[in-house]
């Protein structure tokens, strides 16, 4: 089965994350899958008991510690499953009723490349629980994500906001294509306006790549928009989707060169560290 994937953590974030998740499962109709990952590292106590202290001593504070790691993995257990039901709750009361959850052990990134099968959209928030309170940083496990995970991933910001018009950052590369065809055919959005933008130079073959992509849209009931724009690359797509009020932004990530790998792998995090709508990453 097939399930849009709402990863949950602590972060207030996942309350969009939630309301973002029951979105897309209406719009692909599909049922949604409400995943919490217990970290390694929240379960394991880095203590040091070396140094002068007696044979004995050492035995009953080891002891001590063993308990504590034990009552750290059930509170941090228990934790997650209130996390999931709270977040359950409030995908129900937004009217959907097929879901489900799932807890486990590891690294978000493992868990999801191992349930990549099971990977319609996984929707993740920009800002995790690793980075409350610290402006405009984006969540420490998002770039493992984003290179490891080859299935769309929603991030979104902290507040919910419903999408009613898409841009779509296009360089005519094969994953720009992609982009292409999976706005066409996704019902996710269907009955959108979608801006179609290239931020490179003005020629003739370049006009060509976006008069080929726009074809495609509108052949898929889209109204389109096109835009070829000069300048800082970030700068320039952001600017574009604030004066025009666009609700979401789909962007390829990253590429298959080592050039093309940093440009546009840095491209893609500066974008989403200064986003604050959803953006729709595709690999």
């Amino acid at each position: 089965m097939s399930f849009v994937i709402g990863c949950i953590d602590g972060a207030t974030a996942s309350t969009a994350v939630c309301e973002y998740s029951a979105w897309a499962a209406t719009q692909l109709s599909a049922p949604v899958l409400l995943l919490h990952v217990l970290e390694n590292s929240t379960l394991e106590a880095s203590t040091d008991v070396t140094g002068n202290i007696g044979f004995g001593t050492r035995e009953h504070l080891l002891e001590q510690l063993a308990e504590l790691d034990e009552q750290r993995a059930k509170l941090a257990l228990k934790h997650g499953h209130m996390l999931l039901e709270q977040a359950e709750q409030k995908v129900r009361k937004l009217g959907l009723t097929d879901i489900h959850q799932r807890q486990r052990h590891g690294g978000l990134a493992p868990t999801l490349l191992d349930m990549e099968q099971d990977v319609r959209l996984a929707v993740l928030g920009l800002h995790g629980e690793d980075s409350i309170n610290q402006l405009r940083k984006v969540g420490s496990h998002l770039e493992t994500v984003i290179r490891s995970v080859h299935r769309p991933l929603l991030l979104t910001p902290d507040e919910f906001q419903p999408p009613k018009s898409a841009m779509l950052a296009y360089d005519g590369s094969e994953t720009a294509k992609k982009g292409v065809e999976l706005v066409t055919e996704s019902p996710l959005f269907k009955g959108m306006p979608v801006h179609l933008v290239m931020v490179d130079d003005d020629t003739v073959e370049n006009q060509e790549r976006l008069d080929w992509a726009a074809e495609h849209l509108r052949a898929g009931g889209h109204d389109v928009e096109t835009k070829l724009l000069s300048g800082n690359v970030e700068e320039s797509l952001h600017s574009y989707q604030t004066d025009h009020g666009i609700d979401i932004m789909v962007m390829g990530a990253f590429g298959h060169s080592r050039i093309r790998q940093f440009l546009v792998g840095s491209t893609t995090m500066r974008m989403l560290q200064e986003s604050t709508t959803p953006v729709l990453v595709l690999r």
